[in-house]
């Protein structure tokens, strides 16, 4: 028999989840199992899957011990470099300026380095994250950014606050600005763009079209020229939709790649171009609350900028300028 007390970061999760994230040991056939015959109670009473736990909930399981079993504690991501550029940092938040060539999650070619990693890392140093005093939360990135483009990260130090921001992510509560370098010059300097995607999960790109079919999704994408030089455009881009590779797609389809675009630019652009990676930055965010935000209601309103943006000395400094 296992006793487990449920810690307010656990709080509002569902039975199942809960118990497949504190047990990776416990197999999901025998977990439902267990739950449908009583083996597993909350507060001494009988619960179901869909049980949503409360901070104090004591929750007792008639298991063998073996499915209890955690790994000796040594983590992964003390692994990786604590090096981070942290633009923002409260007691529930951080905003980091995540560089170019940086993994912000593990994939098939992570070596123990990434985002993730370092932020962990970093508040397990300051005592904020003990993965042993947590039973299934841990310090998490509320957006995704490709591995070659940099910009502003969002990272949730507790389940409260991750829970907030992904509703705020979905509801578009969160304004996210770009820079970016195009090859050319667009004849209007400033437009907003609609046309149709279409993800293609095996090359991990997308395809743009005019026209729609079932496979495809609406994108819309605003934006303003900032400058040009040298046959090369500084544009300030808003995302009216956030799609996969949204940016990088559309402005090729328009004969605009971005520079340094390895999967939707050309060779003849980049070859010598000096961007090693895309010219794309998410460098402004803004927090723009339309629904109850709860404890980080203090957040509404307040706009945070990525100064360093990698591309910006070597685009101004390149050929004849036009503002």
């Amino acid at each position: 028999m296992q006793t487990v007390q449920i810690l307010e970061n656990d709080a509002g999760m569902r039975l199942d989840k809960f118990l497949t994230k504190a047990y990776p040991n416990l197999p999901q056939s025998m977990l439902y199992k267990a739950i449908r015959k009583k083996d597993i109670k909350c507060n001494g009473k009988r619960c179901e899957i869909s049980t949503r736990l409360q901070a104090g909930d004591i929750l007792t399981m008639y298991l063998k011990d073996e499915f209890f079993v955690k790994e000796p504690e040594s983590y992964d991501f003390m692994k990786a470099p604590v090096k981070l550029k942290i633009l923002y940092e409260d007691d529930n938040i951080l905003l980091l300026d995540k560089k170019p060539g940086l993994l912000v999650h593990p994939d098939q070619t992570y070596h123990f380095d990434s985002l993730i990693a370092r932020l962990q890392h970093y508040l397990y140093d300051k005592g904020e994250y003990l993965p042993e005093a947590e039973n299934s939360f841990a310090p998490a990135l509320v957006n995704r950014i490709d591995r070659n483009t940099g910009g502003i990260v969002i990272a949730a130090k507790n389940a409260e606050s991750l829970r907030i921001l992904n509703e705020k992510m979905k509801n578009r509560e969160l304004e996210k600005t770009y820079l970016c370098v195009v090859n050319g010059i667009l004849a209007e300097k400033s437009a907003t763009l609609e046309a149709f995607l279409e993800k293609n999960e095996e090359q991990n790109r997308v395809y743009i079209s005019d026209t729609p079919n079932a496979r495809t999704r609406t994108i819309r994408t605003r934006y303003r020229v900032l400058a040009e030089r040298g046959g090369r455009s500084l544009l300030e881009v808003d995302l009216l939709t956030g799609r996969t590779h949204q940016i990088r797609a559309h402005f090729a389809y328009l004969g605009h790649p971005l520079a340094g675009d390895g999967k939707y630019g050309r060779n003849k652009h980049n070859r010598g171009s000096g961007y090693p990676y895309q010219a794309l930055y998410s460098y402004r965010l803004t927090f723009r609350f339309t629904t109850p935000a709860g404890i980080l209601s203090y957040l509404d309103g307040k706009s945070f900028t990525a100064e360093d943006v990698w591309f910006l000395d070597q685009f101004y400094h390149s050929g004849s300028s036009k503002k």
